[in-house]
């Protein structure tokens, strides 16, 4: 393998480790460089088992692949990452015969990921299938509302008491807050984006600054910012409630009592709605709290779907429709003790630029 050929590794998205026959480190491209969290510079030359922990499984078929037992082995195994701890990864070993020797290419996917992929998949049909429903159920809602609401205030005016007033009351007070939730239901199909250069980092603070005088008590919104990270595209208002809609989510279900972090990354060549992207930035939003309740995990991105007792269903909606407006995705890990929601958005370096 050349030079050129290493480099044009990097252009994948799947991690590739190139080992020699004594199954030291030639090359890793960028995603496995991500993987194990260290440089290509670092690993160059190293033993694999000085840097991953390998399980005996894994060191089995590499050994077989290093004797030629094999051309091509694919194998789901634990792995234990130094930056990650065990990952369950999709292995596939292929033995290249070079005229100096044997190469070895590792490619590893993660399990978790690509089940996140075919989430994503199936999350974009139906988020095109909610926002029809959304648009239809609101226009359709909202006339009769309107009938409702000024039948009421009618009937208020010829009420003898102030008795009886206080059921028309009831009934206009309930038409106001459904005609609320049916503007929020509306809301990402009826303003158009403003694209602009958007500092992530200047929207977490905002939205740190709102929620510690939401729950000034109890609650700790830590910060692990990656100050590196460029600017981009995209409208600063719906990014600004993008990541307020999660971290209020969070809050509450921590009921302001707990911790959240605020964590920033960038993400090399990533795959969004089947769209290849050199760049992306990640931001996550972790929380310590009890965890999305395991009937709803599936369906936290629905329409009127909540954990919350007096959550209405629609803040993480809203989100998921303003992140994909962007071109991004959002996903959520979670189990008791700790919820990951991910907003991935890519990066473009020529924006601005011209």
């Amino acid at each position: 393998m050349t030079k050129q050929h290493f480099r044009s590794l990097d252009l994948l998205a799947t991690a590739v480790v190139i080992l020699d026959q004594g199954l030291r480190i030639v090359h890793c491209n960028h995603a496995a460089e991500a993987l194990l969290g260290m440089s290509n510079r670092w690993l160059e030359g190293e033993s694999l088992s000085d840097v991953v922990e390998i399980a005996e499984q894994v060191e089995t078929m590499l050994s077989e692949a290093a004797q030629q037992h094999f051309e091509f082995k694919r194998q789901q195994l634990n792995w234990r990452l130094p930056a990650r701890g065990p990952v369950e990864l999709d292995a596939t070993v292929s033995v290249h015969p070079e005229a100096d020797g044997l190469l070895l290419s590792l490619e590893l996917r993660e399990i978790a990921q690509q089940r996140r992929a075919d989430r994503e998949e199936h999350q974009a049909d139906l988020t095109q299938a909610n926002k029809e429903l959304m648009r239809n159920l609101a226009h359709e809602i909202k006339n009769p509302l309107g009938g409702v609401r000024g039948a009421a205030q009618l009937l208020d005016r010829e009420l003898p008491s102030d008795e009886l007033r206080e059921y028309t009351q009831v009934i206009i007070k309930e038409a106001d807050r459904l005609q609320s939730l049916v503007d929020q239901m509306l809301a990402p199909h009826r303003k158009a984006r403003v694209l602009e250069s958007v500092n992530i980092h200047e929207v977490c603070e905002r939205v740190r600054s709102l929620m510690l005088a939401e729950f000034p008590q109890g609650l700790a919104i830590q910060r692990d910012y990656d100050i590196s990270l460029p600017d981009v595209r995209g409208d600063r208002e719906q990014l600004i409630q993008v990541v307020l809609n999660v971290v209020r989510n969070a809050a509450q279900a921590l009921a302001g009592q707990g911790e959240i972090v605020l964590r920033t990354r960038v993400a090399r060549q990533v795959t969004i709605a089947k769209q290849r992207h050199k760049l992306a930035l990640d931001l996550h939003v972790i929380d310590n709290g009890p965890g999305i309740p395991e009937d709803i995990r599936e369906r936290v991105f629905y329409p009127l779907v909540s954990g919350h007792p007096q959550g209405h269903g629609l803040g993480l909606t809203l989100a998921q429709s303003y992140v994909h407006q962007h071109g991004g995705l959002i996903d959520v890990e979670s189990r008791p003790g700790h919820t990951d929601f991910l907003i991935r958005l890519p990066i473009d370096l020529s924006w601005g630029a011209e």
